[in-house]
């Protein structure tokens, strides 16, 4: 196979508040393969957006490093900089606040193109303006291309988003909950769009979302990275995981997802969790982060190790989960509610 386009190594980011150190992530590591479809799932406050602006470089990261094409992206200078940051772009959530309110979609498409040289002269500049809003079904562009943000719906702003990524002819988006600020109408049109990208430009694409269902559908032959309070507790491929998820965390997640079915709804078994509260991250628990919640918490050792994401030795499947018990070649033990 050829080497990963984009990896994190054992990637640390804290951040404080007076004396106190929040930290955000801890050890995350893992790699993405060209053209792949990587999905980050997990509650809000995990740190699944932190990860994101760590790989396009708008954050750094307190310990750990970021590869993009095996180069350390903070020993990159020069010119190799400025194409990593032409490489790699971001799609940010809120479609009202990412858009310059004082620009029109043509200034807003127009500077990524004058900033890198990608377009000669006024007129390549509005072709490739226009290209780019046909490319992500903004037509008739006349109708769109002179609007200021606040003349768009919630759905066409995303798009301009879509396209202000794309200016730079970018080998990695990282797209950041890029979908739940629209209406569920539009979700899937938006997506189905961001997929049909992938293969029609070549797009290495990192979706995140707190949504497994909408992982489930937009990576499913991709893979899916589980997050929990700022660590990735299960990795693997997206089928393997929705048929067979390892860890604790990942069940309960896919039981509280509704089936198309009614009846396999209301049949469905849902995990209750031993607590509904989610420890803050400046009082982490010891141990596994996710025991004081855990239906299958073992004593005396989920509340003693830190578990490290690594394969399971029985497990059928290539996912890697971070589980003691598991690790152990134990079988879980579900407690009563």
């Amino acid at each position: 196979m050829s080497p990963p386009i984009l990896e994190l190594k054992h990637v640390y980011r804290s951040f404080k508040r007076g004396r106190e150190v929040i930290p955000v992530l801890q050890d995350i590591n893992f790699a993405v393969n060209s053209l792949e479809f990587l999905c980050l799932v997990g509650e809000s406050g995990c740190g699944k957006t932190t990860t994101g602006k760590i790989i396009c470089d708008l954050l750094p990261p307190s310990a750990g490093a970021i590869e993009f094409e095996g180069k350390d992206i903070a020993r990159l200078r020069g010119a190799e900089y400025r194409r990593f940051r032409r490489s790699v772009q971001i799609i940010h959530q809120d479609p009202y606040a990412s858009l310059n309110p004082t620009h029109t979609v043509s200034e807003t498409l127009s500077y990524p193109l004058l900033r890198h040289g990608l377009a000669g002269g006024r007129r390549g500049v509005r072709q490739r303006v226009h290209e780019l809003l046909d490319l992500v079904d903004l037509s008739p562009v006349e109708d769109f291309i002179d609007k200021y943000p606040h003349q768009l719906s919630g759905g066409q702003r995303q798009r301009v988003s879509i396209a202000r990524a794309l200016t730079t002819e970018p080998s990695l988006i990282v797209a950041d909950e890029s979908v739940s600020m629209v209406d569920v109408s539009i979700r899937i049109g938006l997506l189905q769009m961001m997929m049909d990208l992938r293969d029609r430009l070549g797009v290495t694409i990192v979706f995140i979302t707190h949504d497994l269902a909408l992982a489930k559908y937009f990576a499913w032959e991709g893979r899916i990275g589980v997050m929990y309070l700022g660590r990735l507790v299960e990795l693997g491929r997206t089928q393997e995981i929705i048929r067979d998820p390892q860890h604790p965390y990942t069940k309960v997640l896919l039981s509280a997802i509704p089936e198309p079915d009614p009846e396999k709804t209301r049949n469905k078994q849902h995990i209750q969790l031993r607590s509904e509260d989610i420890p803050r991250l400046t009082e982490l628990p010891p141990g596994c982060s996710f025991h004081p919640r855990c239906p299958w918490f073992v004593e005396g050792v989920c509340d003693e190790t830190v578990p490290q994401l690594a394969s399971l030795p029985m497990a059928e499947s290539g996912a890697e989960v971070a589980c003691i018990p598991l690790e152990r070649g134990k079988e879980l033990v579900l407690h009563d509610a």
